[in-house]
């Protein structure tokens, strides 16, 4: 079973920011695409980024387009969050997998824990 580890996350107020990052632990992204999810209570996970294998292109949905960025370096893939709003308040997960979609993976293997991001003045 591959280890996916999250850190980062936390509080901030509007307006701030915050870096996400995913490792994998004892396996190589070299080969792999990689998606940022996140959730809230009640609602479905929504893929907010993804960034692909070969070229790295990166893919983001509308409403983080310009404020999110997705990176990737070795076995560690970023999500930096700027001028963060109240609604991006949620459980980010980041997920290991194959092939972009727009900002969702098409095949999802693996999971990070979830860290969860709070936005409120």
């Amino acid at each position: 079973q591959v280890q996916v580890v999250q850190s980062g996350g936390g509080s901030v107020q509007p307006g701030g920011s915050l870096t996400l990052s995913c490792e994998a632990k004892d396996f190589s992204l070299e080969y792999s695409a990689i998606g940022w999810y996140r959730q809230v209570p009640g609602k479905e996970r929504e893929g907010i980024s993804c960034i692909s294998t070969t070229d790295s292109r990166k893919y983001y949905v509308a409403s983080v387009k310009g404020r999110f960025t997705i990176s990737r370096g070795g076995n560690t893939v970023l999500l930096q969050m700027t001028s963060l709003k109240p609604e991006d308040t949620a459980v980010y997960y980041c997920a290991i997998g194959y092939g972009c979609y727009d900002s969702d993976l098409h095949e999802k293997n693996y999971w990070g824990q979830g860290t969860q991001v709070t936005v409120a003045s």
